[in-house]
């Protein structure tokens, strides 16, 4: 594994990540597939070279060291151009992939859902068509993943750029489809007047623990980059008596690449068209500034900025159980005190601390933008009364000797469809 610090980038005023967090990342995202990284070093680039993006004594110093541990592939944590790619494998004599090929290798693995399948597949047909590289790994493949680390019971085939061509619209129709699916099922819940809270955050945050926690929902969390992969939806009762569906979107990473957040879009569109987001962040995790900085440019790249400004993102400032007492003295004093106090709370996922507190304000969040009312039907009226049960979420019910009173929440357009039926207008 090999960390290249680029110090052009880092003088020209991009934010300076911890290198020993970032070394940290990148091996886990290796044993993330089960690789045994048997060398780890980051090294400053002081000037990258357009040949091996390192310098040629790095690569050489590397190239002993290699060939002495017996490696098989080396990683380069960063973005590589193909002809950067082909020249280190002829020098190390291994395969060599960068960061984006690392990544994409595990969201095949992790991929479950056909909509998950296709979303990766996309995005490494993408990629793949970009390098000069003349192998790909084909769909009947004995493993996971995408070829990129090569192993046994794979197929490798000639990449034929009109048949990748082919494949990849293909794919973007099926995925048009998924899309259209997903927006007639926002648009009942909308109907329904059940609001969505989308989860999301920097990966390994702790996400799927405080969605299970939440929603019972049994998805597979560990400690793990990227445990989970394929969103989740459930819906729950929040502390108010309102219901809301919760939705755990993939995790977010440094350096995310541009082709994965465009496959991802069907998928990700469920975070742009939620009535809440919230943001879980790992507190504890020495980089955490910088991962949030991270998340948040995710969420410009999904045009998100307004949505961020008018407070529509809280914080849940989660693994408090792993600070020490004094860090997270500090950490609750700032989050109960001044404009932090209704957008950011620490919580531990793992052991339900303040996560109550949590979904109380996500409640009154909700309740804020309700669109609920209270209509008086005449009992006689049968047909209103089924049009507001088939239309809407009818939140309470009181009959009296002639009339039916309800509390009910409607979207706009059912309100106005409502006010002409009992003849108010609109």
């Amino acid at each position: 594994m090999v960390c290249p610090i680029l110090a052009e980038a880092r003088g020209n005023g991009v934010a300076e990540r911890d290198a020993a967090a970032r070394l940290a990342e990148a091996v886990g995202l290796a044993e993330a597939i089960a690789l045994d990284v048997r060398l780890q070093e980051s090294l400053v680039v002081r000037r990258p070279t357009p040949a091996t993006l390192l310098g040629s004594g790095a690569v050489e110093r590397l190239k002993q060291a290699i060939a002495e541990a017996d490696v098989a592939v080396a990683v380069v944590d960063a973005r590589l151009t193909p002809v950067q790619q082909r020249n280190l494998e002829r020098a190390w004599a291994c395969k060599v992939i960068d960061r984006t090929g690392l990544i994409l290798e595990i969201f095949g693995e992790r991929a479950r859902t056909h909509e998950g399948v296709l979303q990766v597949e996309l995005a490494a047909l993408d990629y793949q068509r970009s390098r000069l590289v003349r192998s790909w790994t084909h769909l009947e493949r004995q493993r996971g993943g995408f070829g990129f680390l090569g192993g046994p019971g794979e197929s490798q085939l000639e990449i034929d750029r009109r048949l990748i061509g082919g494949r990849i619209l293909k794919i973007k129709q099926e995925l048009g489809q998924v899309r259209r699916t997903r927006a007639l099922h926002r648009a009942g819940r909308k109907r329904g007047a059940i609001p969505t809270v989308a989860f999301v955050g920097y990966t390994n945050a702790g996400k799927s623990t405080l969605f299970n926690r939440i929603a019972g929902a049994g998805v597979f969390a560990e400690n793990l980059l990227f445990a989970t992969l394929d969103p989740t939806m459930r819906a729950v009762r929040l502390p108010n008596g309102q219901r809301a569906i919760l939705s755990d979107t993939v995790g977010f990473i440094a350096d995310l690449p541009t082709t994965l957040v465009a496959a991802f879009r069907a998928t990700l569109e469920e975070v742009r068209e939620a009535d809440l987001i919230v943001h879980v962040r790992d507190v504890a995790h020495p980089d955490s500034e910088q991962q949030k900085h991270d998340v948040e440019a995710v969420l410009h790249q999904l045009g998100l900025e307004e949505r961020m400004a008018d407070g529509d993102v809280i914080e849940a400032l989660n693994k408090i159980d792993l600070l020490d007492t004094e860090a997270r003295r500090r950490l609750e004093a700032v989050a109960a005190t001044g404009a932090e106090r209704r957008r950011a709370f620490a919580i531990s996922a793992v052991t339900g601390e303040w996560v109550d507190a949590l979904l109380t304000a996500i409640g009154e969040r909700l309740s804020a933008a309700d669109h609920a009312l209270e209509v008086d039907v005449p009992l006689s009226d049968g047909a209103t009364i089924a049009w507001l049960y088939r239309h809407g979420e009818v939140r309470a019910r009181r009959d009296t000797d002639d009339v039916a009173h309800f509390t009910v929440a409607l979207d706009t357009e059912a309100k106005a469809r409502l006010a002409a039926r009992l003849g108010q207008g609109a």
